[in-house]
């Protein structure tokens, strides 16, 4: 069921979405083409991760090449993701608190040229507020307050964000409504076949996410199995239940980095901002072309890369294990 994006939905629909879901304890291992089938035109896509840091972007790849349209995606900090998403034509709307290439890089060209011409949309939030929206959705509760963007022109620009007078301290709050995306696409290093995600470093807002989603799509470093999962229990941020596919996908963060595994592809990604800030047009087709819907496949993708860049980025990644 698509739900129109922005839209909280009540406590019974969300009880009743969760009540058909599957949620048994079965291998859940399918390819990434097979993945893709999972997002429809015109869903809600939440999307792990945070600026280039363990970006599900072999998914947001097999996505733009199945010619997936309309999407509303939401993403804490938005990254060259968002450029692809855009440029591409799979996602017209995009709810997020930062769109850039990358601090490096400043604000995206791909977007301005999207949003200035009326062709996409889209919706600054705070930081937190993004956070707390997919909160207020794994709990299943139409909304949670914050102060955070009470002191910044960003409330005024939101609608759908209501101040409240606390009825217990008279203080000014805002109350942010519940984000539940249709499915949601998260990164992991590692998991098992049913789903058991294991997330090292920085978890940002993957877990509420996972909660929120009605479903979850893991792409995975490597599938490992249940035994060496249930040895370091502690590290299982996402439990099976809430995961109905799995993807073996190695760099599938790639050219964005994922945690003591790869670190960014900073030559690739140079050339590609150059190419995309020349021309936001020209130079985006051009990339697609070459990049997206040229390789046969996510590993043909990565040797256009590059053997050399890769293993540079992955002995960056795995430096933090050096004595």
């Amino acid at each position: 069921m698509n739900v129109e994006p922005g839209t909280v939905q009540s406590y019974e629909e969300l009880r009743g979405r969760l009540a058909r879901r599957d949620r048994s304890l079965r291998e859940k291992v399918v390819t990434l083409e097979q993945a893709a089938s999972f997002v429809s035109d015109g869903m809600s896509v939440g999307i792990g991760g945070s600026t280039m840091s363990r970006t599900p972007m072999a998914l947001i790849w097999q996505l733009i090449r199945a010619g997936k349209k309309d999407l509303s995606c939401s993403r804490c900090i938005v990254s060259t993701d968002g450029d692809l998403l855009f440029g591409s034509g799979a996602a017209n709307h995009i709810e997020t608190s930062w769109f850039a290439q990358g601090i490096l890089w400043g604000l995206s060209k791909v977007m301005r040229h999207n949003v200035e011409s009326g062709a996409c949309r889209y919706d600054e939030w705070s930081h937190m507020a993004m956070g707390m929206r997919y909160r207020a959705g794994g709990m299943g509760v139409p909304f949670l307050p914050i102060r955070s963007m009470l002191g910044s022109g960003v409330a005024k620009q939101r609608p759908e964000a209501k101040e409240f007078d606390c009825p217990f301290t008279g203080e000014k709050l805002l109350l942010v409504p519940a984000l539940n995306p249709d499915v949601a696409l998260i990164h992991v290093q590692r998991c098992d076949a049913y789903g058991n995600a294991q997330i090292d470093g920085l978890q940002f807002m993957d877990i509420d996410l996972a909660m929120a989603a009605n479903r979850v799509i893991l792409t995975t470093e490597r599938i490992v199995s249940n035994d060496q999962i249930r040895r370091a229990p502690d590290q299982t941020k996402i439990p099976f239940f809430c995961v109905d596919a799995v993807v073996e996908v190695p760099y599938g963060s790639a050219p964005h980095e994922c945690f003591g595994v790869y670190e960014p592809m900073m030559q690739h990604l140079e050339m590609y901002v150059a190419q995309v800030n020349g021309d936001p047009i020209a130079g985006m087709k051009k990339y697609l072309d070459d990049y997206v819907y040229g390789p046969k496949s996510w590993t043909e993708f990565l040797s256009m890369i590059g053997v050399g860049e890769i293993v540079a980025a992955s002995r960056r990644g795995r430096s933090i294990f050096d004595d």
